[in-house]
């Protein structure tokens, strides 16, 4: 399921002789929020997207209707 090759141990071993040890605790909490705004940030647009959808459906409804009446 979750395996950890030596790759993965090569890419850790990179990151703690970078950032340090007392650093990477920062760095995995401000990485995950990072991850967190992006996730966010899509699904606002998709949110957006679907919205404009349905207010087009509705314009349509209303013209068709105003077309009925008059």
């Amino acid at each position: 399921m979750f395996g950890i090759s030596g790759e993965h141990l090569l890419i850790l071993a990179i990151v703690l002789l970078i950032f340090g040890p007392r650093r990477l605790p920062e760095l995995g909490n401000t990485l995950g929020k990072a991850m967190k705004n992006f996730k966010d940030a899509l699904s606002g647009v998709e949110e957006a997207k679907y919205r404009r959808i349905d207010e087009e459906k509705e314009a349509k409804k209303e013209e068709k209707s105003e077309t009925q009446k008059g």
